[in-house]
């Protein structure tokens, strides 16, 4: 056998080895990330806040749920959820049970592209190239997952502005619906939110620079979105290989800065599309925030521009 040979031997035989892991270990090994962040008003008490986002959840998927539920016990003051929820028409009781224990804390929510529509089969090769095309699964019903979240107490911050009591801190949300789909409107909460809020949130789906921007503009201390998987796929050394938006491969997940003022916390999320069910070196997250007040006078190193999360291998 000639070197050759053996080369294409052995790159095929760790390519099915990576495939196998990604698929069969990774894409269950759900893993809470913690992250501290300096974005409260000077002088307000320290908040947690946990990132729920891209559950992608289908009815038989009893691990996930179990784990989810289990995030309740680190007693969070905000639960934040950033969409792609559901990934089956039959998903939404799956979903409520997974966040049953957590619907009992102060929550706001947006949603995503796979709220809306059912994942399809696609051509792997789309991956590398980020080529979009219209939605065409079938609608899912986020109607009835929006009802019983908001019976239960969260609160809807699609295209609202919202001002939320946690535990006495006055916090100002607003969301646009997902990006990703075109559907954001960013005019319908477009203006600085009041004065006298402690920390001042966005939320979208898909972390497209045109909405980051225009929360930056606005004076928002942090925005919260999903959506990217963080990468899904990603090389040790190199991060995530792609975003699947406009955002930069740096700022794929974890903590990073979007401008002289504003943090930004992408979640890569706790699920797959159930047609790409892997995950390499990027496990199923949640993640609890610490939120910390700011420096009253601010620092050489809060007035340069955006700096890229370290996290990216």
């Amino acid at each position: 056998m000639n070197s050759w040979a053996r080369l294409a031997i052995g790159a095929t035989t760790t390519g099915a080895a990576a495939v196998a892991y990604g698929a069969g270990v990774e894409r269950r090994r759900w893993t809470l990330r913690e992250a501290t962040v300096p974005v409260l008003a000077p002088g307000t008490r320290p908040l947690t806040v946990l990132h729920v986002s891209d559950l992608h959840m289908t009815p038989g998927q009893r691990g996930k749920q179990r784990w989810v539920a289990e995030l309740a016990a680190l007693e969070p003051d905000l639960v934040v959820n950033t969409g792609d929820n559901l990934a089956h028409t039959r998903a939404v009781p799956s979903v409520m049970a997974a966040l049953d224990p957590l619907l009992s804390r102060p929550g706001v929510f947006v949603f995503g592209s796979n709220d809306y529509f059912g994942p399809t089969p696609k051509n792997p090769a789309r991956y590398l190239t980020g080529t979009r095309t219209k939605p065409t699964g079938e609608l899912l019903p986020w109607r009835d997952l929006r009802a019983a979240m908001v019976e239960r107490g969260w609160q809807d911050a699609t295209h609202a502005r919202l001002s939320v009591d946690v535990d006495g801190v006055s916090v100002a949300v607003a969301g646009v619906d997902d990006p990703h789909l075109g559907l954001d409107r960013y005019d319908r909460i477009a203006g600085r939110p009041a004065p006298g809020h402690a920390l001042r949130l966005g939320l979208t789906h898909s972390p497209e620079p045109r909405v980051l921007d225009a929360f930056a503009a606005d004076g928002y201390d942090l925005v919260m979105a999903g959506h990217t998987h963080g990468g899904q796929l990603r090389l040790p050394g190199y991060g995530a290989i792609v975003t699947n938006c406009g955002i930069d491969r740096s700022r794929a997940r974890g903590a990073s800065r979007w401008g002289t003022h504003t943090h930004l916390h992408v979640s890569a999320g706790l699920g797959t599309s159930p047609w790409a069910p892997v995950r390499f070196a990027c496990p199923p997250e949640a993640t609890l925030l610490t939120l910390v007040a700011r420096p009253a006078v601010p620092t050489a190193a809060d007035a340069t521009p955006a700096d890229a999360a370290a996290d990216v291998g």
